[in-house]
């Protein structure tokens, strides 16, 4: 590692967002060997902004109704279960059954496995609808960066001494295939971080993690 900076000083001990939405891969073969690879109605789905943070808010919680992820957001219940419905369809979330409490009780959670956006093995199905996600994408990033250069003064300075999030550079000098391995390995960890975390522990805190990386040929 020839170079590292962390200006919020925080290690990067952080729950994935997408926690059982699986990690999302717009720009890379799949970490996961059973990753799947994107359609049109997952494209779609995932483009709408108020979907996606429906999306975090189930994942986050690990499973919700919709008056739940309406609180979470602020968004009116009604709507809230129209998006989770073209969530299902397209089959990024999928119902709970096993926490609901009765018949009636419509619970959902994240569909199990990961998937991919396009690959060189596996085009993108539909590159104008691929093209606008990933400046969707890139949009919820900045955004993310922004929030936590906001917050950064508050923690360098001592004002706030809990860590609420991190930014760090690497520049490495590895090969494609080291690079593929390291990747894996982090997601590897990312896994097992959720695996063991106790849900009802409440201390938890849903965290937004988004990994980049980009070599020196683009």
């Amino acid at each position: 590692m020839a170079d590292e900076t962390s200006p919020a000083d925080a290690q990067p001990d952080a729950e994935a967002v997408h926690s059982d939405a699986k990690p999302m891969q717009p720009g890379s073969r799949p970490v996961h060997a059973d990753a799947r690879q994107a359609t049109t109605a997952m494209l779609k789905a995932y483009a709408h902004p108020l979907r996606r943070r429906i999306a975090k808010s189930v994942a986050g919680r690990g499973h919700a109704r919709a008056a739940d992820v309406a609180a979470d957001l602020g968004v009116a219940a009604n709507s809230v279960s129209f998006h989770l419905r073209v969530l299902a369809d397209a089959g990024l979330i999928e119902e709970a059954p096993e926490h609901a409490r009765d018949k009636r009780d419509r619970v959902w959670k994240a569909t199990d496995g990961s998937w991919n956006v396009g690959s060189p093995e596996h085009p993108i199905a539909d590159e104008e609808l691929g093209g606008v996600l990933m400046n969707a994408l890139a949009d919820d990033h900045v955004e993310m960066m922004r929030r936590v250069m906001a917050w950064a003064p508050e923690y360098v300075s001592g004002r706030d001494p809990a860590t609420h999030g991190t930014f760090s550079q690497a520049n490495l000098r590895l090969t494609e295939a080291e690079f593929k391995e390291m990747e894996r390995r982090i997601h590897e960890v990312i896994r097992e971080v959720e695996d063991a975390h106790d849900p009802d522990d409440p201390a938890t805190r849903i965290w937004g993690l988004d990994i980049i990386a980009a070599d020196d040929t683009i």
